[in-house]
C-alpha cells in the first residue's frame, strides 16, 4: 500500500511557512538529513562500488554542496531545515544553552529540546495540518519533540520505538512493523532503524512527505573512505535504492559535517579549555562558558566542539573591556574566529538573546571545552572528530530528479532543501 493519501488529493496546493512557499507534494517525498555528511563521505563510498544507487545520483546532475548554519550542531541545523529559515527566526541556536529565565529567573544552562524554545513553525506541522500525510523518524529522542512540534501524523525515534504509542507518536508496535529490534543509541544500527523504518512506512502507509533524522555516531569514529563509513553508506544506499523505486522523490542533506580534531602523531584530543583560560584571566567563573554541542549524548565527542560563547560579568559592559577580551581569546593559537553577539548574531543569523557576550570559533583541527576537569574523555576510543565551527558548514544537497529554475547566484542552504524538493524538481 503505497502513493498519495487521498487527503492531500483535496488539500491545497501551496502552504506558506516562515515567509516562503512550499507547493504540497505531487508525489510521495522524503527528506534525509544525514548526520555528520561531509560530501566527502558519499564520494568514497561511491568511488568504492560499495554504494551504487548513491554513485547515480551524484553523476546524475543533481548534486550540490551547500551551506548548514552556524554553529554546525545537531538541533539548530535539523530545526532549521525542517522550518526553511535559520537560527534568527526559529530561535534553536545549539543543542545547549544559558537561559536566562530557568531556575526561576535565576538562570541555567538547559538543553534546548523543548517546543517551548521554538520561534517559528516547521513544514512539517503545515503540511500536516493542509492534510498531507506525514511522518518522521528521527535516531535521538532530542529531537523528536521539536520535529514534531504542532504536527499532525507519525513522529517517533528509533531510540525510544519500543515505548511509541498512537496517543503520543501515532504509531505503535514501531520494531513489529520495521522487523528489527531497538538498537543501542551508540551504534550504526541506530541509523538502520531510521533507514529501515521509512522504508516499511512508506510500503504500509499513504504517505506524502516524510523526514529521516539519523546520528552520526559512524562519522564521529571514522573518515570518509574508512571501511567502517563506506560499510554505513553502503547500507543507507540499500534503503535509498528501495524508496526510489517505491516512486518516491528522495532529497539528502546534512546537518554539519565532520573533521578530525586530535593530533595526527599521538592522536590526542586538540582542546581549548576556555573556562579555565577564563578562569585564570578573572577569577574563577567570572566568565562562564556555554558549550551548545552539549547534550546527553557525550561518550563519542566528550562535549567538545568548535563553536563556544562565553559571558562576561556585568562589570565588562563597557565595548572597549569587551574587545580586549575579544583580542586576547583571538591570539590563542587553534581559534579562528572571535566575535561580540551583535556582529555574530548579524553574520550567523542568531538569536542575540540566546547568544553569549562573545563567540569564538576554533580552527578545523581543534575543539573548545569548559574546564579540563570537567570532560569526561574515557568513552573516547578512537582519536576525537568533531563539529560546530566554519570548517564543518559545507554539506551535500541531493536529489534523485532534475532540478530546475533555482538561480544560479543564490547560496544553497541546508534549509533550502525542502523547496529546492518541492517547488524546483522536475518530476516525470
Amino acid at each position: 500500500m503505497t502513493g498519495q493519501s487521498p487527503e492531500a488529493a483535496h488539500a491545497s496546493p501551496n502552504i506558506d511557512v516562515n515567509g516562503r512557499t512550499y507547493r504540497l507534494p505531487g508525489t510521495p517525498t522524503v527528506v534525509v538529513c544525514i548526520d555528520g555528511c561531509e560530501y566527502d563521505y558519499l564520494e568514497a563510498a561511491a568511488a568504492a562500488g560499495t554504494a551504487p544507487y548513491l554513485a547515480r545520483l551524484l553523476a546524475g546532475g543533481a548534486a550540490f554542496k551547500g551551506d548548514c548554519v552556524i554553529p554546525s550542531f545537531t538541533n539548530p541545523n535539523n530545526l532549521s531545515i525542517v522550518c526553511g529559515v535559520p537560527p534568527a527566526v526559529h530561535g534553536i541556536c545549539g543543542n545547549y544553552f544559558w537561559d536566562p529565565d530557568a531556575n526561576g529567573g535565576k538562570g541555567g544552562e538547559v538543553m534546548m529540546n523543548d517546543p517551548a524554545y521554538l520561534r517559528a513553525g516547521t513544514l512539517l506541522a503545515a503540511a500536516s495540518q493542509a492534510g498531507a500525510a506525514v511522518a518522521v523518524v528521527t535516531a535521538k529522542d532530542k529531537l523528536r519533540r521539536l520535529l514534531g512540534w504542532q504536527m499532525k501524523g507519525i513522529c517517533f525515534s528509533a531510540e525510544n520505538a519500543d515505548a511509541a504509542t498512537l496517543e503520543e507518536n501515532g504509531i505503535e508496535r514501531v520494531s513489529d512493523l520495521v522487523g528489527l529490534p531497538v538498537p543501542d543509541v551508540y551504534s550504526a544500527a541506530l541509523s538502520e532503524f531510521v533507514f529501515a523504518a521509512g522504508v516499511r512506512l512508506a510500503r504500509t502507509r499513504k504517505l506524502d512527505l516524510m523526514y529521516l533524522s539519523t546520528t552520526d555516531y559512524v562519522q564521529h569514529k571514522s573518515a570518509p573512505g574508512a571501511p567502517e563509513a563506506n560499510a554505513f553508506y553502503a547500507m543507507m544506499d540499500r534503503y535509498l535504492a528501495q524508496l526510489h523505486e517505491l516512486g518516491w522523490t528522495i532529497a539528502l542533506t546534512a546537518d554539519h559535517g565532520m573533521n578530525a580534531k586530535h593530533d595526527p602523531v599521538t592522536g590526542e584530543p586538540n582542546v581549548i579549555y576556555l573556562q579555565d583560560t577564563l578562569d585564570d584571566w578573572f577569577g574563577a567563573r567570572a566568565a562562564r562558558v556555554i558549550l551548545p554541542i552539549t547534550d546527553p549524548y557525550v561518550v563519542h565527542h566528550g562535549a567538545l566542539g568548535s563553536f563556544a560563547t562565553v559571558y562576561l560579568p556585568a562589570s565588562f559592559g563597557a565595548a572597549n573591556e569587551i574587545g580586549v577580551v575579544i583580542e586576547r581569546l583571538a591570539a590563542l593559537p587553534g581559534v579562528e574566529v572571535v566575535l561580540d553577539n551583535r556582529t555574530a548574531c548579524e553574520r550567523f543569523e542568531l538569536p542575540n538573546d540566546r547568544v553569549g557576550d562573545i563567540v569564538v570559533i576554533s580552527k578545523r583541527d581543534v575543539v573548545l571545552g569548559t574546564r579540563q576537569a570537567e570532560h569526561d574523555l574515557s568513552g573516547l576510543t578512537v582519536p576525537l572528530r568533531s563539529h560546530g565551527g566554519l570548517s564543518e558548514q559545507q554539506v551535500p544537497l541531493i536529489f534523485n530528479r532534475r532540478v530546475a529554475h533555482w538561480p544560479a547566484d543564490r547560496r544553497l542552504r541546508n534549509f533550502d532543501v525542502f523547496d529546492v524538493a518541492l517547488n524546483h524538481l522536475v518530476i516525470s
